[in-house]
C-alpha cells in the first residue's frame, strides 16, 4: 500500500499549479515531476520534498551526450559555471548522459512557501539553459581544436545567453 504524500510535497504541487506547471506526483513517494520548454532545451524536473528536515531539492536536467575527447573541457566548463554560482550546482550524469542543476533549499515551516518553490524553479531552469549552449560550443568543437579552447572566455559569451523574460517585445515563459 502507498503511504499518503507529505503536505511539503502537496505544498510544491499547489506552487507549481498556481504557476499553471503541469506536474505529476509520483505514487508511494514525495516526489513531482514536470517538464518545460526552455529556450535552449527542454528540461526534466523533478521536485523532491524531504519532510523529516523541511527541506525540497529541485533537480533540472537535459540530455548532452559527449565524447571521451570532449570530456576534459566539458568538465572544466562545469567547474567554472560552479564557480560562478551562489546557489545550486552542475553536474554531469555519466550514466544517462545528461547535464544536472541542483538546488535546495530548508524551509521553517511544513507547508513551503510557494514564492521560493517558483524562485527555485525558475533559477533551475535559467542556470540549464544558460549552460546548454556552452556545452554545445564543447560538443561541437572538432576534436583538433579542443586543445585551443579558452572556457574561461566561452563562458564570457554573452551572445550564446538565452534572453532575459521581459527584456524583449515576447516575453517568455518557463
Amino acid at each position: 500500500m502507498n503511504r499518503p504524500h507529505s503536505r511539503q510535497i502537496l505544498s510544491v504541487e499547489e506552487a507549481f499549479g498556481q504557476n499553471g506547471w503541469h506536474t505529476e506526483l509520483i505514487d508511494g513517494r514525495d516526489v513531482l515531476r514536470a517538464g518545460f520548454d526552455a529556450h535552449h532545451t527542454r528540461i526534466s524536473m523533478i521536485a523532491q520534498a524531504y519532510p523529516q528536515l523541511n527541506a525540497l531539492s529541485i533537480v533540472a536536467e537535459s540530455m548532452l551526450q559527449l565524447n571521451k575527447t570532449h570530456m576534459p573541457i566539458f568538465y572544466e566548463l562545469l567547474a567554472r559555471a560552479n564557480k560562478q554560482l551562489t546557489l545550486g550546482g552542475f553536474e554531469y550524469d555519466l550514466d544517462r548522459q545528461f547535464i544536472v542543476f541542483r538546488i535546495a533549499n530548508l524551509f521553517e515551516r511544513e507547508k513551503f512557501d510557494a514564492h521560493i518553490i517558483s524562485s527555485m524553479v525558475h533559477c533551475a531552469i535559467a542556470e540549464l539553459d544558460r549552460l546548454i549552449p556552452y556545452a554545445a560550443t564543447v560538443r561541437n568543437t572538432p576534436e583538433d581544436l579542443l586543445a585551443d579552447m579558452d572556457v574561461k572566455r566561452l563562458l564570457e559569451r554573452e551572445d550564446l545567453l538565452p534572453p532575459v523574460p521581459g527584456e524583449s517585445l515576447e516575453e517568455e515563459e518557463y
